[in-house]
């Protein structure tokens, strides 16, 4: 089978990483400036910016001179994030993709060979790889080619989509630059002696001479200006990460602004997880603040939810309820997959509350009695009386089928305890008084001893008391009584 390629480039890759989540500067002049002031530069810009004279390593003076032209500082952190997205997106339509770019652009080779049973045709094949990465905001160029370096660089020369029919290979690459092959300084300047400018000038030289000339090096470049130059494919490992970054300009207070980036990232994770049939189950989010300090929350849905608008709600209501101490600098959002569970519910059982609405709730209730007072009970590994710990609320598709026997006796657990005053005769009690009224005990069992952690702050070493207690006026209780340490306390009542 003959090979195939497909070269996804896309060119000034630091405006489009910043761009992508800021669609409403798309139509605006962008210049990227690197370097530290005051000697920063232009490294990238888009079209519109060209158009209004500004070229690159033009000064940040003389951007500012022209005007009207928004300028925006080069992030790592973003382009690595969006490398990851176009890459994944890419990875879609190939498992074999190797890595091209040059400078300031950001490209992919992708073996194709043998896809035209899925994609059909290249021409196909490429209008469809197309329109997924303009779905996730980039802007890039693909070629098609028999040979890796022939697509290679006529994505890099051209825009759109071209496709190269096999065997025409010298004749697309006739009027490309020079400067496609990625030469070496010194040949450089020796073709700028010799007069050469273009692939079909190189490609008409004479072999033998070439070599004579330049060494062997020199058959690769010819090759390659005729689109003969064989490859190697060297595919790069994929490493599957939902991570998200973006720099701030300015150092940013204001809630919606940070919404409104954060809805772009919950879009961009909810869609690459959805290419794998994922969720997202956990939302990391990480502010750096004004002054070096940093803000990190977590939102954990009760089940993998791909709701976006369901998602971003969870983010507002965590913002409001734990708001930045200070101005944002960047906003980090990191998640993490899972498959979405389905819950089947029997005929004639209770409908279950909806998870996104349920997720709501309890993040307005956690804003109102704070994170450690909602969510489910669970027992502590220890012997302490009625100790237990809140943990997050999460939903179980399991069933139980176990039968609930029929209370005969409950115990009300008073919250908080109700301090005592005990009257005790030979180290039982008699009676005791809450403050409100005074009550005689008319019969007491125990006492049942518990203690533990005595090597801690935490140690216990409780007695408790069941009673029949009489008030003054006749009412009559069932209670439970705790001594811990000479410390008397109503625990509970026996309804």
């Amino acid at each position: 089978m003959n090979p195939l390629y497909a070269c996804v480039h896309a060119a000034e890759f630091p405006v489009q990483a910043l761009l992508r989540l800021r669609p409403d500067l798309a139509s605006q002049p962008i210049a990227v400036l690197a370097g530290r002031p005051p000697l920063e530069f232009v490294c990238s810009l888009n079209t519109t910016a060209m158009r209004r004279g500004i070229t690159l390593d033009m000064t940040r003076l003389h951007v500012e001179a022209l005007g009207a032209v928004t300028v925006l500082r080069r992030s790592t952190e973003t382009e690595s994030a969006a490398r990851n997205v176009l890459l994944e997106c890419a990875a879609r339509f190939s498992p074999r993709i190797e890595e091209c770019g040059v400078g300031t652009s950001c490209a992919f080779v992708l073996d194709i060979t043998g896809t035209e049973r899925l994609f059909g045709p290249p021409l196909r094949f490429a209008e469809r790889l197309r329109s997924a990465l303009d779905e996730t905001g980039f802007r890039v160029s693909i070629a098609v080619s028999a040979n890796f370096h022939a697509a290679r660089m006529k994505a890099a020369s051209s825009r759109g989509i071209t496709v190269i029919p096999p065997g025409e290979e010298p004749a697309a690459l006739t009027k490309l630059p020079l400067a496609a092959l990625n030469l070496e300084e010194s040949h450089r300047e020796i073709f700028d002696l010799w007069g050469i400018r273009t692939l079909a000038e190189l490609a008409a030289l004479p072999e033998i001479d070439l070599i004579t000339r330049l060494g062997q090096p020199a058959a690769a470049l010819r090759a390659a200006a005729r689109g003969a130059q064989p490859h190697t494919f060297q595919p790069i490992e994929r490493d599957f990460q939902l991570h998200e970054f973006f720099a701030f300009e300015t150092p940013v207070e204001q809630v919606d602004s940070l919404l409104f980036i954060g809805a772009r990232m919950i879009d961009s994770l909810v869609r690459r997880a959805a290419d794998r049939a994922l969720a997202l189950s956990l939302l990391t989010t990480n502010f750096q603040l004004e002054g070096g300090a940093s803000a990190r929350r977590i939102l954990r849905p009760a089940i993998p939810s791909s709701d976006s608008k369901f998602l971003l709600k969870l983010l507002q209501l965590e913002i409001a309820a734990h708001p930045p101490s200070s101005a944002v600098c960047s906003f980090e959002l990191t998640a993490e997959a899972a498959r979405s569970s389905v819950v089947q519910l029997g005929l004639f059982a209770p409908q279950t509350p909806e998870p996104s609405r349920l997720d709501v709730t309890l993040a307005r209730l956690r804003s109102i009695v704070g994170d450690d007072r909602v969510g489910s009970p669970a027992l502590e590994d220890t012997h302490r009386p009625r100790s237990f710990s809140i943990e997050p609320f999460s939903l179980s598709a399991k069933q139980t089928t176990a039968t609930i026997p029929t209370p005969r006796i409950a115990l009300r657990c008073m919250r908080p305890p109700i301090p005592l005053r005990v009257t005790l005769r030979n180290r039982q009690p008699i009676s005791f008084s809450d403050g409100s009224g005074s009550f005689q005990i008319t019969a007491s069992y125990g006492p049942w001893s518990t203690s533990g952690c005595w090597w801690s702050t935490d140690a216990w070493n409780c007695e408790e008391w069941d009673v029949l207690a009489t008030r003054n006026d006749g009412v009559c209780l069932s209670c439970l009584l705790v001594c811990d340490r000479n410390a008397w306390r109503l625990e509970a009542l026996y309804d």
